[in-house]
């Protein structure tokens, strides 16, 4: 008997076609990092090596270089006990996952043979190869990996605070699980009842550059599965005339916005104050301040490298990435010190403010370490590659993949990144989790 009906057999596809995604993510497609012949044997050293930060790229070069050097004495530092897988935040924050789902242990990657010191780091002292934790220690190193993430800067908003998220009608999806579920709370309200939303994005690099576009998109879904979307008036509003870094997703926004989904762009709108008793948000525009009543908002901060490197020696002296850690973008080698090398969202590069990119970047850092170490050649280099699961509704996403080039550089031929379908959300949603955690593991 034939049970291949077209719904069946169209289900099929789907469930193939994201577990090859998924197979595919996990064995390394789409790292953009250029590689050479991996090391025969771990390499004997006793070089001293210090990473600051066990986020998602701390943990998953220290795993590597772990294996490939023996010897070694690798330090990692940082005080956070819980981990945070903070490419969910965005499905906490619109009611998808709760946040107990994006919480770990930071142990269970750790390295068994790396010293950890559950500290922070408060300076940096490169030109005496020493950090400086906030418990007073100084840690001496022969190589720095530099993995601290960013910072969230709320305080250059006039009138926002962190405590305001969850009420008063504000929401904001970086920082932390708490924040997300209070988002989600707030978000709730205004699904319940309607009213204007506004949802904003700073000027400069941020986390996931995606993630206020997919709150956008999440929170209009709702209104439209709960039966209030008429009486909703939703705003998005970029702080210039930009909404997507990769080009021909900025143009598809640029009209699926407006014309799918009845959401509005205000242009050249960068947030500058918020009023949350009188529920009004003032941003800066060409024609002078504006003032806008609002029911719900969407607060996403300004972001930077922590003080310690955006004003240190380590930070960028000048050009564009001046906020930001100072690193070749190829090599991800500090330019100006050589034993130095940075990963993840501190570093001021073209692109790179996701997991996707860290998954890329710290292959390059590991190789490139030992490289340095045996006083060879670099074998490996990070051409930019990124990549952001842009949801535009539950069940439906585009899979948006590119590199320095800007150019669309997808893994897998069977996914339009100009289509929502059902696949990138499956992969999003069920699927990239376990990849995330073999990448800490250092097995991608």
């Amino acid at each position: 008997m034939n049970t291949k009906t077209p719904q069946n057999a169209s289900r099929r596809r789907f469930l193939t076609a994201s577990a090859m995604a998924a197979g595919a993510t996990a064995t390394g497609l789409g790292t953009g990092a250029l590689l050479g012949s991996p090391a025969a044997r771990a390499v004997d050293t006793n070089a001293r090596i210090v990473i600051a930060g066990a986020g998602a790229a701390g943990l998953s070069i220290a795993t590597r270089l772990s294996r490939s050097l023996n010897g070694a004495r690798i330090t990692l530092i940082d005080s956070r006990e819980t981990h945070l897988y903070q490419p969910g935040l965005t499905l906490v924050a619109t009611g998808v996952w709760d946040g107990d789902h994006v919480k770990d242990r930071n142990t269970r990657y750790m390295p068994g043979d790396a010293r950890w010191i559950k500290d922070d780091v408060v300076a940096f002292h490169p030109d005496n190869n020493q950090v400086e934790t906030a418990g007073g220690e100084r840690v001496d190193y022969d190589y720095l990996v530099v993995t601290t993430g960013l910072q969230l800067n709320f305080d250059e908003i006039e009138g926002m605070e962190p405590s305001l998220i969850g009420n008063k009608g504000v929401g904001c999806v970086y920082a932390n699980p708490d924040h997300a579920e209070r988002t989600w709370q707030a978000a709730r309200q205004y699904v319940e009842n309607g009213g204007v939303g506004l949802f904003t994005r700073p000027p400069g690099p941020i986390k996931c550059a995606g993630a206020p576009l997919k709150v956008t998109m999440l929170i209009e879904d709702a209104l439209r599965d709960k039966g209030t979307r008429e009486a909703a008036e939703m705003h998005y509003l970029p702080p210039g005339e930009g909404l997507f870094s990769q080009p021909d997703i900025h143009e598809f926004l640029k009209d699926y916005f407006p014309e799918k989904r009845g959401i509005a762009i205000d242009w050249n709108h960068p947030l500058a104050a918020i009023d949350s008793d009188r529920r009004e948000a003032t941003f800066t525009t060409p024609e002078g301040p504006r003032t806008v009543g609002y029911d719900f908002i969407h607060v996403v901060p300004p972001m930077s490298a922590p003080d310690m490197i955006r004003y240190g020696d380590l930070g960028w002296q000048e050009g564009d990435f001046r906020n930001w850690m100072e690193v070749d973008q190829y090599s991800m080698q500090h330019r100006r010190y050589p034993n130095v090398f940075g990963a993840g969202d501190v570093v001021g590069t073209p692109l790179g403010k996701t997991a996707a990119s860290v998954k890329a970047q710290a292959p390059v850092v590991a190789d490139n370490l030992v490289a340095a170490i045996e006083e060879r050649e670099f074998p490996a280099a990070w051409n930019g590659y990124t990549s952001c699961p842009l949801i535009t509704e539950r069940g439906q996403a585009m899979l948006v993949e590119f590199d320095f080039s800007l150019e669309m550089t997808p893994s897998f031929d069977f996914l339009n990144p100009f289509e929502p379908q059902w696949a990138p959300w499956f992969l999003k949603e069920r699927m990239l989790h376990a990849a995330y955690n073999a990448m800490l593991r250092g097995r991608v």
